[in-house]
């Protein structure tokens, strides 16, 4: 297996991206027999964010990357080293997952409950890849999930993810790919351009036109003709540096009538926009796209959605979830050696037993309802509905499968969901989950 990455270079080791406990309870499991017992572990959340009334599943083609490297070397050996003991670290010099994994599509919703990733295999090869599965996933599902409600939100207007400086620098291109997964157009980081292939774009900088000042003052018009120069008419220039009205002037007077855009980041957006827009269309630009950004959010999106806005660039609140940084996604063992298990502590209720799920849907597309049911059983009955197998094969035998589905598969199948839910699922008001699931025994 190719474990380079886009660059030719050899992948870094993923195993230390984990929490020490999973590796002292494969010690104790290794001390007493139970290490090889055959097990089922689950990936699903017990609820969702406040308000939300949908997921997205977002990162499963990242974590079966980082599945192919998750290998203990000699310097990953020598950092568990310091509390692991010598037949433990044997155990793990030898590591290879060989076990089989089902889940979700990439780029499917998800609803409370929903059996997003079934893990299966011994206790010790699956128990240690809690960490990792839980990371990426509920990262990255977060931010998708807050992603699709933006792009809802804003209709068939263009977004750009503009995040990379509002997180940290690794979680930057992932969320740059489960931003353009959701329905983003581009996004500004360049990392996730040459890793992951999301179509990049920028604009302008106030640094750049701040540059072009001296004793005798600023020359805003200097700072455009320069980067129309240097970038052509097709640039956006930002507009809002000093004075909105004379910055769109100073535009069109430098740049004529065929500028491709300009950008505003500050003020009151929707009054700006309308008075930017008449003010281009009155200097012959009405072809030129008009760009907003500064802290918008799906309700910022929404509430402009009547106004002349062409592109929206959103950054810190697509990067945090939009006040839902992780998607509260858990990873339980449901099952040993064919007999179900469950944990009863209060609020943190798990169901016993491998689990499929299938869901629902009108011959319109609506979707009714989702079922989840044994994966031992025979699929329930449609009832006049059609229904659609939800857990795909991931891997076998510990072998990544190759027909898994491109990012652009996978953003694809994230418009058709949307579409697929009722219209109060698209609601960005506070309210219960777009269908129901139901459970059978």
């Amino acid at each position: 297996m190719d474990t380079s990455d886009a660059s030719g270079t050899a992948a870094a080791s993923t195993a230390l991206l984990t929490d020490q406990y999973e590796l002292t309870m494969l010690a104790a499991a290794l001390t007493d027999g139970s290490a090889d017992r055959r097990c089922s572990f689950e990936v699903f959340a017990r609820r969702l964010p406040n308000g939300r009334r949908y997921g997205v599943v977002a990162g499963t083609g990242r974590l079966l990357d980082a599945l192919a490297d998750f290998r203990f070397g000699e310097a990953e050996l020598a950092v568990v080293a310091r509390f692991l003991d010598d037949r433990t670290l044997e155990w793990l010099r030898g590591y290879r997952f060989g076990g089989d994994i089902d889940g979700y599509r990439e780029g499917d919703l998800y609803f409370p409950g929903s059996p997003i990733l079934s893990v299966r295999g011994s206790f010790a090869e699956c128990v240690v890849l809690e960490t990792l599965i839980l990371s990426i996933l509920n990262h990255d599902s977060a931010i998708a999930s807050a992603a699709a409600r933006m792009v809802s939100a804003a209709g068939d207007r263009d977004m750009i993810e503009m995040g990379s400086r509002r997180t940290h620098e690794l979680a930057a291109p992932a969320s740059s790919r489960a931003a353009y997964l959701a329905g983003f157009d581009a996004t500004s980081n360049l990392e996730a351009v040459r890793r992951f292939g999301v179509p990049g774009a920028g604009t302008s900088a106030h640094a750049f036109t701040l540059l072009h000042s001296g004793p005798d003052g600023a020359d805003e018009a200097a700072a455009f003709r320069t980067q129309i120069e240097a970038l052509g008419l097709g640039t956006t220039l930002l507009v809002d540096t000093y004075d909105i009205a004379k910055g769109v002037a100073t535009a069109i007077e430098v740049a004529g009538p065929g500028l491709g855009g300009v950008r505003i980041d500050s003020g009151d957006l929707g009054v700006l926009a309308r008075q930017v827009r008449d003010q281009l269309d009155a200097l012959g630009a009405t072809g030129t796209r008009i760009v907003v950004s500064g802290d918008l959010d799906e309700y910022a999106i929404a509430s402009l959605r009547a106004e002349p806005v062409d592109v929206y660039g959103v950054g810190t609140s697509l990067v945090t979830g939009s006040g839902a940084p992780t998607a509260g996604m858990v990873y339980k063992l449901v099952e040993v050696d064919g007999t179900p298990v469950a944990k009863r502590s209060s609020h943190k209720e798990s169901r016993g037993g491998a689990k499929s799920a299938v869901r629902l849907a009108r011959p319109t597309g609506t979707i009714v309802e989702e079922i989840v049911y044994p994966m031992a059983g025979p699929a329930p009955e449609p009832d006049g509905f059609e229904a659609r197998d939800l857990s795909v094969p991931l891997v076998r035998g510990g072998r990544v499968l190759d027909d898994r589905p491109t990012l652009r598969e996978s953003r694809d199948l994230v418009a058709r969901g949307l579409v697929s839910l009722p219209w109060e699922g698209l609601k960005l008001s506070a309210g219960e989950p777009a269908i129901p699931t139901t459970f059978l025994q």
